[in-house]
Protein backbone atom coordinates (compact mmCIF):
# COMPACT_ATOMS: atom_id res chain seq x y z
CA UNK A 1 0.00 0.00 0.00
CA UNK A 2 1.33 3.09 -1.24
CA UNK A 3 1.58 5.79 1.55
CA UNK A 4 2.49 9.49 1.32
CA UNK A 5 5.11 10.98 4.29
CA UNK A 6 4.84 14.45 5.07
CA UNK A 7 8.14 16.12 5.99
CA UNK A 8 9.56 19.44 5.77
CA UNK A 9 12.97 20.92 5.94
CA UNK A 10 11.03 23.68 8.74
CA UNK A 11 9.95 20.77 10.52
CA UNK A 12 12.06 18.10 11.15
CA UNK A 13 10.01 16.86 14.03
CA UNK A 14 7.37 15.70 11.61
CA UNK A 15 8.16 11.99 10.61
CA UNK A 16 5.38 9.90 10.67
CA UNK A 17 3.16 8.83 7.30
CA UNK A 18 0.31 9.55 6.44
CA UNK A 19 -2.38 7.66 4.49
CA UNK A 20 -3.24 9.91 1.18
CA UNK A 21 -2.86 7.29 -1.55
CA UNK A 22 -4.73 4.43 -0.48
CA UNK A 23 -6.54 4.18 -4.45
CA UNK A 24 -10.34 4.31 -4.26
CA UNK A 25 -12.89 0.90 -4.34
CA UNK A 26 -13.88 0.13 -8.01
CA UNK A 27 -17.62 0.33 -6.62
CA UNK A 28 -16.62 3.91 -5.77
CA UNK A 29 -15.60 4.79 -9.05
CA UNK A 30 -18.67 3.25 -10.57
CA UNK A 31 -20.90 4.98 -8.35
CA UNK A 32 -19.06 8.08 -8.89
CA UNK A 33 -19.50 7.92 -12.83
CA UNK A 34 -23.00 7.23 -12.16
CA UNK A 35 -23.98 10.09 -10.32
CA UNK A 36 -22.09 12.47 -13.09
CA UNK A 37 -24.19 10.66 -15.57
CA UNK A 38 -27.10 11.07 -13.33
CA UNK A 39 -26.96 14.83 -12.82
CA UNK A 40 -26.41 15.95 -16.29
CA UNK A 41 -29.51 13.83 -17.32
CA UNK A 42 -31.43 15.04 -14.52
CA UNK A 43 -30.00 18.84 -15.39
CA UNK A 44 -30.97 18.56 -19.28
CA UNK A 45 -34.58 16.68 -18.53
CA UNK A 46 -35.28 19.58 -16.31
CA UNK A 47 -34.00 22.31 -19.30
CA UNK A 48 -36.49 20.16 -21.46
CA UNK A 49 -39.71 20.18 -19.21
CA UNK A 50 -39.27 23.93 -17.94
CA UNK A 51 -39.00 25.06 -21.54
CA UNK A 52 -41.88 22.82 -22.67
CA UNK A 53 -44.35 24.18 -19.63
CA UNK A 54 -44.19 27.47 -20.74
CA UNK A 55 -44.21 27.14 -24.79
CA UNK A 56 -40.30 28.48 -25.36
CA UNK A 57 -38.73 25.98 -27.79
CA UNK A 58 -35.13 25.99 -27.49
CA UNK A 59 -33.35 25.70 -30.76
CA UNK A 60 -30.64 23.31 -31.05
CA UNK A 61 -27.64 25.59 -31.28
CA UNK A 62 -29.42 27.13 -28.02
CA UNK A 63 -29.91 24.26 -26.87
CA UNK A 64 -25.79 22.74 -27.19
CA UNK A 65 -25.02 26.57 -26.20
CA UNK A 66 -26.83 26.43 -23.14
CA UNK A 67 -25.51 22.70 -21.92
CA UNK A 68 -21.48 24.65 -22.61
CA UNK A 69 -22.23 27.43 -20.43
CA UNK A 70 -23.81 25.05 -18.30
CA UNK A 71 -21.15 22.59 -18.03
CA UNK A 72 -18.66 25.51 -17.46
CA UNK A 73 -20.28 27.08 -14.92
CA UNK A 74 -20.32 23.53 -12.83
CA UNK A 75 -17.05 22.59 -13.80
CA UNK A 76 -16.21 26.07 -11.49
CA UNK A 77 -17.94 24.23 -8.88
CA UNK A 78 -16.19 20.93 -9.35
CA UNK A 79 -12.76 22.57 -9.00
CA UNK A 80 -14.05 24.90 -5.80
CA UNK A 81 -14.86 21.29 -4.52
CA UNK A 82 -11.41 19.45 -4.69
CA UNK A 83 -9.71 23.55 -4.21
CA UNK A 84 -11.49 24.65 -1.28
CA UNK A 85 -13.37 21.50 0.62
CA UNK A 86 -9.51 19.56 1.02
CA UNK A 87 -9.53 22.53 3.93
CA UNK A 88 -12.13 20.94 5.91
CA UNK A 89 -10.61 17.51 5.40
CA UNK A 90 -7.02 18.13 6.75
CA UNK A 91 -7.50 18.86 10.20
CA UNK A 92 -9.06 15.05 10.59
CA UNK A 93 -6.59 13.68 8.13
CA UNK A 94 -3.51 14.68 10.14
CA UNK A 95 -4.94 13.93 13.53
CA UNK A 96 -6.10 10.42 12.81
CA UNK A 97 -9.61 10.92 13.31
CA UNK A 98 -11.16 9.56 9.75
CA UNK A 99 -9.07 7.73 6.93
CA UNK A 100 -8.63 10.26 4.21
CA UNK A 101 -10.93 8.36 1.63
CA UNK A 102 -13.70 8.20 4.55
CA UNK A 103 -13.12 11.99 5.21
CA UNK A 104 -13.71 13.13 1.61
CA UNK A 105 -16.98 11.00 1.36
CA UNK A 106 -18.05 12.29 4.26
CA UNK A 107 -16.89 15.94 3.57
CA UNK A 108 -18.15 15.71 0.03
CA UNK A 109 -22.03 14.29 1.19
CA UNK A 110 -22.06 16.92 3.76
CA UNK A 111 -21.15 19.87 0.85
CA UNK A 112 -24.21 18.26 -0.86
CA UNK A 113 -26.28 18.94 2.32
CA UNK A 114 -25.41 22.22 2.63
CA UNK A 115 -26.07 23.27 -1.23
CA UNK A 116 -29.58 21.62 -0.83
CA UNK A 117 -30.22 23.69 2.56
CA UNK A 118 -28.91 27.21 1.33
CA UNK A 119 -31.38 29.80 1.81
CA UNK A 120 -29.91 31.58 -1.69
CA UNK A 121 -29.61 34.80 0.00
CA UNK A 122 -25.67 34.54 -1.15
CA UNK A 123 -26.59 33.96 -4.62
CA UNK A 124 -27.24 37.05 -5.87
CA UNK A 125 -24.99 39.11 -3.77
CA UNK A 126 -21.79 38.60 -6.44
CA UNK A 127 -24.09 38.63 -9.61
CA UNK A 128 -25.93 42.40 -7.84
CA UNK A 129 -21.90 43.41 -8.55
CA UNK A 130 -22.07 43.35 -12.18
CA UNK A 131 -22.98 46.28 -14.61
CA UNK A 132 -26.79 46.35 -14.93
CA UNK A 133 -27.11 46.61 -18.65
CA UNK A 134 -25.57 43.60 -18.50
CA UNK A 135 -27.61 41.87 -16.11
CA UNK A 136 -31.01 43.42 -18.18
CA UNK A 137 -29.53 42.18 -21.92
CA UNK A 138 -28.11 39.12 -20.33
CA UNK A 139 -29.60 37.08 -23.56
CA UNK A 140 -26.93 39.51 -25.94
CA UNK A 141 -24.14 38.67 -26.87
CA UNK A 142 -22.54 40.87 -24.44
CA UNK A 143 -24.26 39.17 -21.97
CA UNK A 144 -23.33 35.73 -22.68
CA UNK A 145 -19.07 37.22 -23.54
CA UNK A 146 -19.69 38.42 -20.06
CA UNK A 147 -20.83 34.70 -18.35
CA UNK A 148 -18.04 33.17 -20.61
CA UNK A 149 -15.24 35.65 -19.32
CA UNK A 150 -15.97 35.73 -15.90
CA UNK A 151 -15.64 31.87 -15.45
CA UNK A 152 -13.71 30.74 -17.76
CA UNK A 153 -10.99 33.37 -15.65
CA UNK A 154 -11.99 31.96 -12.35
CA UNK A 155 -11.30 28.17 -13.39
CA UNK A 156 -8.26 28.80 -15.03
CA UNK A 157 -6.73 30.76 -11.79
CA UNK A 158 -8.44 27.77 -9.74
CA UNK A 159 -6.47 25.67 -11.42
CA UNK A 160 -3.19 27.37 -11.36
CA UNK A 161 -3.34 27.76 -7.67
CA UNK A 162 -4.39 23.94 -7.58
CA UNK A 163 -1.60 22.95 -9.20
CA UNK A 164 0.99 24.33 -7.39
CA UNK A 165 -0.71 23.16 -3.76
CA UNK A 166 -1.76 27.01 -3.06
CA UNK A 167 -4.79 26.91 -0.75
CA UNK A 168 -6.37 30.01 -2.89
CA UNK A 169 -9.88 31.18 -2.45
CA UNK A 170 -12.46 30.49 -5.02
CA UNK A 171 -15.21 33.21 -3.89
CA UNK A 172 -11.69 35.41 -4.18
CA UNK A 173 -11.26 34.55 -7.79
CA UNK A 174 -14.91 34.99 -8.80
CA UNK A 175 -15.38 37.83 -7.53
CA UNK A 176 -12.45 39.51 -9.12
CA UNK A 177 -13.58 38.18 -11.97
CA UNK A 178 -16.58 39.62 -11.71
CA UNK A 179 -15.15 42.93 -10.65
CA UNK A 180 -12.46 42.61 -13.78
CA UNK A 181 -15.54 42.02 -16.52
CA UNK A 182 -17.43 44.97 -14.99
CA UNK A 183 -14.61 47.25 -15.14
CA UNK A 184 -13.63 46.32 -18.70
CA UNK A 185 -16.91 46.93 -20.00
CA UNK A 186 -17.31 50.58 -18.13
CA UNK A 187 -13.99 50.86 -20.39
CA UNK A 188 -15.57 49.96 -23.47
CA UNK A 189 -18.44 51.91 -23.21
CA UNK A 190 -17.63 55.34 -21.96
CA UNK A 191 -20.60 56.77 -22.60
CA UNK A 192 -23.27 54.72 -20.82
CA UNK A 193 -22.88 55.95 -17.38
CA UNK A 194 -22.66 53.56 -13.98
CA UNK A 195 -24.76 50.46 -15.61
CA UNK A 196 -22.19 50.06 -17.57
CA UNK A 197 -20.07 49.70 -14.31
CA UNK A 198 -19.53 47.51 -11.36
CA UNK A 199 -21.66 48.47 -8.27
CA UNK A 200 -19.07 49.69 -5.97
CA UNK A 201 -21.10 50.21 -2.65
CA UNK A 202 -22.15 46.88 -2.87
CA UNK A 203 -18.47 45.59 -4.17
CA UNK A 204 -17.24 47.62 -1.25
CA UNK A 205 -19.50 45.17 1.00
CA UNK A 206 -18.34 42.03 -0.80
CA UNK A 207 -14.69 42.93 -0.73
CA UNK A 208 -14.87 44.27 3.11
CA UNK A 209 -16.15 40.31 4.42
CA UNK A 210 -13.20 39.05 2.01
CA UNK A 211 -10.81 41.11 3.61
CA UNK A 212 -12.05 40.40 7.55
CA UNK A 213 -12.09 36.37 6.94
CA UNK A 214 -8.38 36.12 7.72
CA UNK A 215 -8.27 38.47 10.19
CA UNK A 216 -11.18 36.53 12.17
CA UNK A 217 -10.33 33.07 11.29
CA UNK A 218 -6.61 34.12 12.47
CA UNK A 219 -7.31 36.17 15.52
CA UNK A 220 -10.50 33.97 16.48
CA UNK A 221 -8.66 30.40 16.51
CA UNK A 222 -5.49 31.30 18.02
CA UNK A 223 -8.15 33.07 20.85
CA UNK A 224 -10.47 30.08 21.41
CA UNK A 225 -6.87 27.62 21.37
CA UNK A 226 -6.27 29.64 24.35
CA UNK A 227 -9.37 28.76 25.91
CA UNK A 228 -9.57 25.64 25.17
CA UNK A 229 -6.12 24.91 27.00
CA UNK A 230 -7.22 26.59 30.24
CA UNK A 231 -11.16 25.20 30.12
CA UNK A 232 -10.09 21.57 28.43
CA UNK A 233 -10.56 18.80 31.30
CA UNK A 234 -8.32 16.27 28.97
CA UNK A 235 -5.07 17.30 28.33
CA UNK A 236 -4.69 15.10 25.69
CA UNK A 237 -6.67 17.97 23.32
CA UNK A 238 -3.17 19.85 23.26
CA UNK A 239 -1.42 16.79 22.37
CA UNK A 240 -0.36 15.58 18.47
CA UNK A 241 -1.32 12.30 17.89
CA UNK A 242 1.44 9.25 18.32
CA UNK A 243 2.24 7.24 15.61
CA UNK A 244 -1.04 6.25 13.24
CA UNK A 245 -3.25 5.75 16.71
CA UNK A 246 -6.57 7.73 16.53
CA UNK A 247 -7.58 10.32 19.16
CA UNK A 248 -9.44 9.41 22.65
CA UNK A 249 -13.17 8.82 21.28
CA UNK A 250 -14.67 12.23 22.70
CA UNK A 251 -11.70 14.16 21.06
CA UNK A 252 -12.38 12.27 17.82
CA UNK A 253 -16.13 12.60 18.19
CA UNK A 254 -15.25 16.62 18.39
CA UNK A 255 -13.38 16.82 15.32
CA UNK A 256 -15.51 14.64 13.29
CA UNK A 257 -18.17 17.40 14.07
CA UNK A 258 -16.38 20.41 12.96
CA UNK A 259 -15.03 18.12 9.72
CA UNK A 260 -19.09 18.20 9.20
CA UNK A 261 -19.67 21.93 10.18
CA UNK A 262 -17.13 22.97 7.95
CA UNK A 263 -18.11 20.78 5.02
CA UNK A 264 -21.69 21.65 5.52
CA UNK A 265 -21.41 25.54 5.82
CA UNK A 266 -18.67 25.54 2.67
CA UNK A 267 -21.70 23.86 1.05
CA UNK A 268 -23.74 26.36 2.16
CA UNK A 269 -22.08 29.59 1.32
CA UNK A 270 -19.91 28.51 -2.06
CA UNK A 271 -22.51 26.50 -3.40
CA UNK A 272 -24.67 29.72 -4.31
CA UNK A 273 -22.04 31.40 -6.05
CA UNK A 274 -22.64 29.18 -8.47
CA UNK A 275 -26.14 29.10 -8.70
CA UNK A 276 -26.47 32.43 -9.02
CA UNK A 277 -24.48 32.39 -12.39
CA UNK A 278 -26.47 29.56 -13.85
CA UNK A 279 -29.46 31.66 -13.20
CA UNK A 280 -27.97 34.39 -15.17
CA UNK A 281 -27.16 31.44 -18.17
CA UNK A 282 -31.03 30.05 -17.57
CA UNK A 283 -31.96 33.79 -18.25
CA UNK A 284 -29.81 34.48 -21.21
CA UNK A 285 -30.58 31.36 -22.97
CA UNK A 286 -34.42 30.46 -21.82
CA UNK A 287 -35.47 33.71 -20.36
CA UNK A 288 -39.51 32.65 -20.66
CA UNK A 289 -38.98 29.71 -18.10
CA UNK A 290 -36.28 31.14 -15.70
CA UNK A 291 -36.69 35.09 -15.92
CA UNK A 292 -39.37 35.14 -13.65
CA UNK A 293 -40.33 32.73 -10.54
CA UNK A 294 -42.90 30.93 -12.58
CA UNK A 295 -43.75 28.52 -8.96
CA UNK A 296 -45.17 31.68 -7.07
CA UNK A 297 -48.14 30.70 -6.49
CA UNK A 298 -52.04 33.32 -7.83
CA UNK A 299 -52.68 33.06 -4.09
CA UNK A 300 -49.68 35.98 -3.82
CA UNK A 301 -50.69 38.27 -6.64
CA UNK A 302 -53.12 40.11 -4.42
CA UNK A 303 -50.77 41.34 -1.76
CA UNK A 304 -48.27 41.52 -4.68
CA UNK A 305 -50.13 44.04 -6.09
CA UNK A 306 -51.62 45.86 -2.75
CA UNK A 307 -47.56 46.04 -1.84
CA UNK A 308 -46.41 47.56 -4.91
CA UNK A 309 -49.22 50.36 -4.34
CA UNK A 310 -48.41 50.91 -0.90
CA UNK A 311 -44.60 51.59 -1.66
CA UNK A 312 -45.81 53.94 -4.56
CA UNK A 313 -48.01 56.00 -2.44
CA UNK A 314 -44.72 56.38 0.09
CA UNK A 315 -42.97 57.71 -2.34
CA UNK A 316 -45.64 59.75 -3.97
CA UNK A 317 -45.96 61.53 -0.41
CA UNK A 318 -42.26 61.96 -0.63
CA UNK A 319 -42.43 64.53 -3.76
CA UNK A 320 -42.23 62.25 -6.27
CA UNK A 321 -42.40 64.21 -9.69
CA UNK A 322 -45.06 62.65 -12.28
CA UNK A 323 -43.07 61.15 -14.95
CA UNK A 324 -44.69 59.37 -18.11
CA UNK A 325 -44.36 55.88 -18.09
CA UNK A 326 -42.48 56.03 -21.37
CA UNK A 327 -39.97 58.12 -20.15
CA UNK A 328 -39.29 56.76 -16.43
CA UNK A 329 -37.65 53.62 -17.75
CA UNK A 330 -34.59 55.95 -19.33
CA UNK A 331 -35.48 58.28 -16.09
CA UNK A 332 -34.43 54.76 -13.68
CA UNK A 333 -32.00 53.49 -15.46
CA UNK A 334 -30.13 56.56 -15.26
CA UNK A 335 -31.01 57.45 -12.07
CA UNK A 336 -29.64 53.94 -10.68
CA UNK A 337 -26.44 54.43 -12.84
CA UNK A 338 -24.96 57.20 -11.09
CA UNK A 339 -26.39 55.48 -7.46
CA UNK A 340 -28.61 58.35 -7.28
CA UNK A 341 -32.19 57.49 -6.50
CA UNK A 342 -33.54 60.63 -4.27
CA UNK A 343 -34.48 63.05 -6.81
CA UNK A 344 -37.94 63.88 -7.43
CA UNK A 345 -37.83 62.63 -11.30
CA UNK A 346 -36.51 59.39 -9.83
CA UNK A 347 -38.73 58.74 -7.34
CA UNK A 348 -41.31 59.37 -9.94
CA UNK A 349 -39.98 56.85 -12.75
CA UNK A 350 -40.05 54.01 -9.56
CA UNK A 351 -43.83 55.20 -9.16
CA UNK A 352 -44.39 54.94 -12.35
CA UNK A 353 -42.76 51.26 -13.84
CA UNK A 354 -43.63 49.78 -10.37
CA UNK A 355 -47.71 50.34 -10.74
CA UNK A 356 -47.33 49.10 -14.35
CA UNK A 357 -45.90 45.92 -12.93
CA UNK A 358 -48.22 45.83 -10.45
CA UNK A 359 -51.42 46.43 -12.76
CA UNK A 360 -49.49 43.58 -15.29
CA UNK A 361 -49.23 41.17 -12.77
CA UNK A 362 -52.97 41.39 -11.68
CA UNK A 363 -53.80 41.12 -15.13
CA UNK A 364 -52.39 37.74 -16.13
CA UNK A 365 -53.47 36.78 -12.31
CA UNK A 366 -49.85 34.92 -11.88
CA UNK A 367 -46.23 35.42 -12.41
CA UNK A 368 -46.61 31.52 -13.78
CA UNK A 369 -49.73 33.06 -16.65
CA UNK A 370 -47.32 35.94 -18.38
CA UNK A 371 -47.02 35.04 -22.03
CA UNK A 372 -43.58 34.60 -23.22
CA UNK A 373 -43.33 37.74 -25.18
CA UNK A 374 -43.92 39.85 -22.00
CA UNK A 375 -41.76 38.21 -19.89
CA UNK A 376 -38.25 39.81 -20.61
CA UNK A 377 -39.75 43.59 -20.46
CA UNK A 378 -41.52 42.54 -17.06
CA UNK A 379 -38.40 40.89 -15.34
CA UNK A 380 -36.28 43.92 -16.45
CA UNK A 381 -38.88 46.23 -15.10
CA UNK A 382 -39.17 44.08 -11.95
CA UNK A 383 -35.08 44.27 -11.75
CA UNK A 384 -35.00 48.26 -12.47
CA UNK A 385 -37.77 48.62 -9.56
CA UNK A 386 -35.79 46.23 -7.02
CA UNK A 387 -32.89 48.02 -7.14
CA UNK A 388 -33.93 51.39 -7.14
CA UNK A 389 -36.15 50.25 -3.91
CA UNK A 390 -33.18 48.85 -2.36
CA UNK A 391 -31.30 51.99 -2.48
CA UNK A 392 -33.79 53.87 -1.61
CA UNK A 393 -35.05 51.51 1.30
CA UNK A 394 -30.92 51.38 2.46
CA UNK A 395 -30.75 55.35 3.08
CA UNK A 396 -34.41 55.84 4.11
CA UNK A 397 -33.50 57.33 7.59
CA UNK A 398 -31.80 60.03 5.79
CA UNK A 399 -34.63 61.35 3.50
CA UNK A 400 -36.77 61.21 6.40
CA UNK A 401 -39.05 57.92 5.98
CA UNK A 402 -40.84 56.58 8.76
CA UNK A 403 -39.55 53.22 10.32
CA UNK A 404 -43.67 52.08 9.24
CA UNK A 405 -43.34 53.70 5.21
CA UNK A 406 -39.43 52.16 5.47
CA UNK A 407 -40.72 48.84 6.33
CA UNK A 408 -43.26 49.34 2.93
CA UNK A 409 -40.27 49.50 0.72
CA UNK A 410 -38.37 46.57 2.47
CA UNK A 411 -41.80 44.55 1.81
CA UNK A 412 -42.28 45.01 -1.28
CA UNK A 413 -38.26 44.82 -1.88
CA UNK A 414 -39.04 41.33 -0.43
CA UNK A 415 -41.78 40.10 -3.02
CA UNK A 416 -40.02 41.45 -5.96
CA UNK A 417 -36.93 39.49 -5.18
CA UNK A 418 -39.10 36.24 -4.70
CA UNK A 419 -40.71 36.84 -7.85
CA UNK A 420 -37.24 37.31 -10.17
CA UNK A 421 -34.44 36.16 -7.93
CA UNK A 422 -34.83 31.99 -7.48
CA UNK A 423 -33.22 28.87 -7.22
CA UNK A 424 -34.53 25.93 -9.08
CA UNK A 425 -34.60 22.69 -7.06
CA UNK A 426 -32.43 20.84 -10.40
CA UNK A 427 -30.56 23.86 -10.03
CA UNK A 428 -29.48 23.57 -6.53
CA UNK A 429 -29.10 19.43 -7.18
CA UNK A 430 -26.87 20.01 -9.98
CA UNK A 431 -24.57 22.25 -8.26
CA UNK A 432 -24.36 19.98 -5.05
CA UNK A 433 -23.86 17.07 -7.03
CA UNK A 434 -20.15 19.18 -8.87
CA UNK A 435 -19.38 20.52 -5.62
CA UNK A 436 -19.47 17.39 -3.68
CA UNK A 437 -18.18 15.29 -6.21
CA UNK A 438 -15.42 17.70 -6.74
CA UNK A 439 -14.40 17.45 -3.02
CA UNK A 440 -13.35 13.77 -3.76
CA UNK A 441 -10.88 14.47 -6.68
CA UNK A 442 -7.73 16.23 -6.16
CA UNK A 443 -7.88 17.21 -3.00
CA UNK A 444 -4.18 15.57 -1.80
CA UNK A 445 -2.38 18.56 -3.05
CA UNK A 446 -3.97 21.14 -0.78
CA UNK A 447 -4.36 18.93 2.27
CA UNK A 448 -1.02 18.53 2.39
CA UNK A 449 0.20 22.19 2.41
CA UNK A 450 -2.94 23.10 5.37
CA UNK A 451 -1.57 19.95 7.30
CA UNK A 452 1.87 19.89 7.10
CA UNK A 453 3.25 23.40 5.65
CA UNK A 454 1.58 26.05 7.75
CA UNK A 455 2.35 25.75 11.32
CA UNK A 456 6.11 24.16 12.50
CA UNK A 457 5.19 21.53 14.25
CA UNK A 458 2.44 18.57 13.17
CA UNK A 459 -1.54 19.63 14.01
CA UNK A 460 -2.57 18.76 18.00
CA UNK A 461 -6.06 17.71 18.45
CA UNK A 462 -6.84 21.89 19.68
CA UNK A 463 -5.78 23.09 16.83
CA UNK A 464 -7.44 21.32 14.27
CA UNK A 465 -10.81 21.94 16.45
CA UNK A 466 -10.22 25.89 16.96
CA UNK A 467 -9.63 26.08 13.18
CA UNK A 468 -12.74 24.70 12.41
CA UNK A 469 -15.16 25.60 14.52
CA UNK A 470 -14.04 29.28 13.98
CA UNK A 471 -14.34 28.74 10.40
CA UNK A 472 -17.47 26.68 10.34
CA UNK A 473 -19.15 29.38 12.49
CA UNK A 474 -18.06 32.86 10.89
CA UNK A 475 -19.37 30.82 7.30
CA UNK A 476 -22.38 30.26 8.64
CA UNK A 477 -22.95 33.71 9.88
CA UNK A 478 -21.85 34.62 6.68
CA UNK A 479 -24.49 32.98 5.38
CA UNK A 480 -26.93 34.27 7.31
CA UNK A 481 -26.18 37.88 6.19
CA UNK A 482 -26.17 36.68 2.27
CA UNK A 483 -22.21 37.56 2.35
CA UNK A 484 -19.64 35.66 0.11
CA UNK A 485 -16.82 34.28 2.34
CA UNK A 486 -13.58 31.96 1.54
CA UNK A 487 -13.43 28.98 3.25
CA UNK A 488 -10.07 28.95 2.88
CA UNK A 489 -9.20 32.27 3.82
CA UNK A 490 -11.11 31.59 7.04
CA UNK A 491 -9.65 28.02 7.67
CA UNK A 492 -5.73 28.44 6.46
CA UNK A 493 -5.34 31.80 8.83
CA UNK A 494 -7.29 29.83 11.63
CA UNK A 495 -4.67 26.96 11.25
CA UNK A 496 -1.96 29.56 11.28
CA UNK A 497 -3.61 31.55 14.29
CA UNK A 498 -3.96 28.16 16.53
CA UNK A 499 -0.20 27.49 15.62
CA UNK A 500 1.22 30.69 16.57
CA UNK A 501 -1.08 30.07 20.02
CA UNK A 502 0.08 26.70 20.66
CA UNK A 503 3.86 28.24 20.46
CA UNK A 504 4.53 26.15 17.80
CA UNK A 505 5.00 28.65 15.19
CA UNK A 506 4.80 29.01 11.54
CA UNK A 507 6.63 28.08 8.58
CA UNK A 508 7.88 31.48 6.45
CA UNK A 509 7.75 30.16 2.94
CA UNK A 510 4.59 29.15 3.29
CA UNK A 511 2.93 31.83 4.38
CA UNK A 512 4.77 34.12 1.58
CA UNK A 513 3.23 31.76 -0.39
CA UNK A 514 -0.42 32.30 1.00
CA UNK A 515 0.50 36.24 1.31
CA UNK A 516 1.50 36.06 -2.53
CA UNK A 517 -1.59 34.09 -3.41
CA UNK A 518 -3.74 36.47 -1.43
CA UNK A 519 -2.45 39.67 -2.94
CA UNK A 520 -2.60 38.23 -6.27
CA UNK A 521 -5.62 36.35 -6.81
CA UNK A 522 -7.71 39.67 -7.42
CA UNK A 523 -5.56 41.39 -9.91
CA UNK A 524 -5.03 38.46 -11.83
CA UNK A 525 -8.61 37.25 -11.86
CA UNK A 526 -9.56 40.89 -12.65
CA UNK A 527 -7.22 41.05 -15.49
CA UNK A 528 -7.97 37.20 -16.84
CA UNK A 529 -11.39 38.05 -16.95
CA UNK A 530 -11.59 41.77 -18.07
CA UNK A 531 -8.96 40.66 -21.35
CA UNK A 532 -10.93 37.13 -22.05
CA UNK A 533 -14.15 39.63 -21.99
CA UNK A 534 -12.84 41.98 -24.78
CA UNK A 535 -11.46 39.42 -26.98
CA UNK A 536 -15.10 37.27 -26.32
CA UNK A 537 -16.97 40.83 -27.04
CA UNK A 538 -15.06 41.42 -30.23
CA UNK A 539 -15.57 37.82 -31.44
CA UNK A 540 -19.77 38.24 -30.87
CA UNK A 541 -19.51 41.64 -32.74
CA UNK A 542 -17.20 40.11 -35.57
CA UNK A 543 -20.29 37.75 -36.30
CA UNK A 544 -18.11 34.56 -36.24
CA UNK A 545 -20.54 33.72 -33.02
Amino acid sequence: MASTVLASPESPQRSRAVELDRPAHPIARVVFAGLVIAGFAYAGVSVFLDTQQVGEQLATGVFLFLGLALLIALGFEFVNGFHDTANAVATVIYTNSMPANLAVMWSGFFNFLGVMLSSGAVAYSIVTLLPVDLILNVGSGAGFAMIFALLLAAVMWNLATWYVGLPNSSSHTLIGSVLGVGLANQLLHRGAGGTSGVDWSQATKVLSGLLMAPLIGFVAAAALLLVLRTAARSPALMQAPEGNAPPPRGIRALLVFTCTAVSFSHGSNDGQKGMGLIMLILIGCAPTAYALNRTLPASETPAFYASAQAAAQVLAGHGAAPVPLDRARPVLVDALSHRRVDSPAAYGAAVAVSRDVATRVAGYGSLDRVPAEATPNLRNDMYLVLDATRMIAKDADKHGFTAGQTKQLKDYQSRLEAGTRYIPLWVKVAVALALGLGTMIGWKRIVVTVGEKIGKQHMTYGMGASAELVAAGTILAADRFGLPVSTTHILSSGVAGASVASGTGLQRRTLIQLAAAWIMTLPVAMLLSGVLYWLLLHVVESGVL
